[in-house]
């Protein structure tokens, strides 16, 4: 099994990210972005502001590349590889509009993040610190 490359957004309001409750796959109860999988032929750019519309109705503007992690899940016997990828400009309120797969989202200041984060998420603070979150780390 090859591993997957999925794409997480990191979208920033008023030096808060945004972040909705995980349901019906993998991590599910976790804390996450708004993302998704990678498909053939599509940039990862494409990939947020297409996963970020589907999921939150936001549209984004300009996106920065940020970091990249490597997450096992051995209870689903997936490998994938993160691209993390933000926004400080996303356009409107963010809906709750795959109800499936999301609880609602809300925005947290990254010094009080809920818990527990997907693996995804804890693995960019473990190794990069609460700065990854900072917006201004990312100018």
């Amino acid at each position: 099994m090859s591993p997957k490359i999925g794409v997480g957004v990191l979208i920033f309001r008023h030096g808060k990210l945004l972040l909705g409750r995980r349901k019906g796959s993998h991590g599910a109860g976790d804390w996450s972005a708004p993302g998704g999988h990678l498909e053939f032929g599509e940039t990862p750019e494409a990939c947020a502001r297409r996963e970020t519309l589907e999921e939150t109705g936001l549209q984004l503007h300009s996106l920065q590349n940020g970091a990249f992690v490597s997450d096992v899940f051995p209870e689903v016997q997936k490998h994938y590889i993160t691209l993390f990828m933000v926004a400080l400009h996303a356009e409107g309120e963010p809906q709750c509009l795959e109800p499936e797969k999301c609880e609602g989202w809300q925005w947290f200041a990254p010094e009080a993040l809920p818990e527990p984060l997907f693996a995804p998420l804890r693995t960019l603070i473990a190794r990069d610190g609460l700065a990854a979150l900072q917006p201004e780390h990312h100018h």
